[in-house]
């Protein structure tokens, strides 16, 4: 039975199935959240993965790559993650009820509980510094410092992976240009937060936790956090191995693991197997339909969701701050494009200018 469950889940793994299913669930718990909030569903919800992670540990390969100490805090980190995102989720929830039945925010029957931060805010950090000392102490103990050998330049490890934290850079690489992943997306991941209090004024429900009223805004952000990010830190820490392939996590990390490679360009989609011409030789009228196809994105789109889905911020906001959210937003949704175009139709590029190094 088990072994049948690991065949299972190694044959239906791959990075469409589980950016997919992980995409429903995240959209799945958003559209129902007083029901996915609840004690009982999360609940469940833990003991599936913790049974899902007890099963794995019978196995050697899981248990290899869960239990190095490189990737033990990333599990750790899940959890963690997990259970303070369901926290303010119920939290949310909790004032929206509360809010429907005309009683005050729990934020509001706490406003006049004031605690002086000394002696008893400093005591509990105080206390909580211990505690973590304790548990530093201990992690050094049971787990060994993932240090390596000295750097050879004449051998490279394989799988040569980044720090954790740029895993998810990493796994970029596999659809993005260099220039793109690792330099243009982090830049406008940092000034996209930095922009938030600028572009949203609205100070509706500031002060205590709401989902009602800020759900377009929780769904945004989450997305990108943990779709966007969490997730592909997950694929590029326990599911990409030798040569970067990508493996099920039961399964074994074959070095001689091949995995043919079919990627094209947009124009040669167009003028090769559409068209079924050859490729122009001046590099303008070669990607023009790619270049047609970006114009078209950040200016065609944004009309069209100011008509439809975003008709209500566009009202709300000028019409400066919402070029600037909507060339954001459209940026994040870029990626899951450009990662779903590259699994159904193993398109690498729009734009591909190899005369300037210069690809989208």
């Amino acid at each position: 039975m088990i072994e049948a469950f690991k065949t299972f889940v190694n044959s239906i793994s791959s990075p469409v199935t589980i950016f997919t299913s992980a995409a429903i669930v995240f959209f799945l718990i958003l559209s129902f959240p007083r029901i996915t909030t609840s004690k009982w569903v999360a609940g469940s919800a833990l003991l599936l993965i913790l049974l899902f992670f007890g099963i794995g540990l019978t196995d050697e390969n899981f248990r290899r790559i869960v239990t190095a100490p490189d990737n033990v805090p990333i599990v750790a980190m899940i959890f963690v993650f997990g259970y303070f995102t369901w926290f303010a989720l119920r939290k949310a929830t909790e004032n929206d009820r509360r809010m429907e039945q005309g009683l005050p925010t729990v934020e509001a029957t706490e406003a006049n509980e004031k605690v002086l931060v000394f002696p008893y805010l400093i005591f509990i950090e105080f206390v909580v510094a211990l505690f973590y000392a304790i548990g530093l102490v201990i992690w050094s103990i049971l787990l060994k410092a993932p240090l390596e050998e000295p750097a050879n330049p004449t051998i490279s490890p394989n799988p040569s992976k980044a720090p954790w934290y740029f895993l998810g850079l990493q796994e970029m690489l596999v659809y993005y240009d260099p220039w793109i992943a690792g330099v243009l997306l982090p830049t406008f991941i940092i000034l996209g937060l930095c922009a938030i209090p600028y572009i949203d004024r609205d100070t509706k429900s500031s002060g205590y936790y709401s989902f009602k009223q800020r759900r377009f805004a929780i769904t945004a952000f989450l997305f990108g956090f943990w779709i966007l990010w969490i997730l592909l830190i997950v694929v590029g820490t326990f599911l990409r191995g030798p040569n970067w392939n990508f493996f099920g996590p039961f399964e074994a990390w074959d070095v001689h693991k091949v995995v043919p490679l079919l990627n094209v360009n947009l124009s040669e989609f167009i003028y090769v197997k559409w068209l079924g011409w050859g490729l122009p030789k001046f590099w303008i009228i070669r990607e023009l339909p790619g270049f047609a196809v970006i114009i078209l994105y950040y200016t065609a789109a944004p009309l069209l969701l100011s008509k439809t889905f975003f008709k209500v911020i566009h009202q709300k906001l000028d019409p400066v701050r919402y070029s600037i959210l909507a060339t954001l937003l459209l940026t994040m949704v870029a990626l899951p494009i450009k990662m779903y175009l590259r699994w159904a139709f193993n398109l690498k590029y729009i734009v591909a200018l190899p005369e300037f190094f210069f690809n989208i």
